[in-house]
């Protein structure tokens, strides 16, 4: 008989599976779902809404009242660094509606005048956490700067209720046309 070659039988080798680029993986996608999570959180923000009055007349509107119209303050901004400010509603103002300056001695001086005297009211009618509520409008020939010089003035006077408007009335826009 002939030698038959042997078969060679090859050596099993142990078999390991490196995991450390999974470990690697894994952590870093914990954490960028924790980040996420976190940051889609809602966020909550304070609402100040006027009560709500029944009127037969015009069914359910809403009533800004006597302690609302003595907390609001109007700002109104125009072209040439131009502020135009009043008290209360247009048509019931209270006091003139006035031209300022911005600075220290002008728009921030008044805005601080005025949280104090809203404060003063507030507090005698009973409610003393009820600051000023300051409207502003900024025209459309307003420039950016002007909007945000107000806005550190608010951030400087600790006006925390304000909001932006972008739209003048009418009787606004006969105002800024008068001064």
């Amino acid at each position: 008989m002939k030698n038959l070659p042997q078969k060679v039988r090859s050596r099993k080798l142990n078999s390991r599976v490196d995991l450390t680029a999974m470990v690697s993986v894994s952590f870093l996608l914990i954490i960028f779902f924790m980040v996420v999570g976190e940051l889609s959180k809602p966020k909550l923000l304070d609402l100040a809404m006027p009560e709500r009055h029944c009127d037969e007349e015009f069914g359910r509107v809403i009533n800004c009242g006597a302690s609302i119209d003595n907390r609001l303050v109007t700002i109104l901004l125009d072209q040439d660094d131009k502020i135009i400010m009043y008290s209360g509603l247009l048509f019931d103002p209270i006091g003139k509606a006035k031209e300022i300056n911005y600075g220290q001695n002008g728009i921030r001086k008044e805005l601080f005048s005025k949280k104090r005297a809203i404060l003063e009211y507030s507090t005698s009618m009973g409610k003393p956490k009820n600051g000023p509520i300051v409207i502003i409008k900024p025209s459309k020939k307003s420039n950016f700067k002007n909007l945000v010089d107000i806005l550190n003035e608010m951030a400087v006077a600790k006006i925390d209720t304000y909001v932006i408007v972008p739209e003048y009335t009418p009787e606004e826009s006969k105002l800024l046309a008068s001064n």
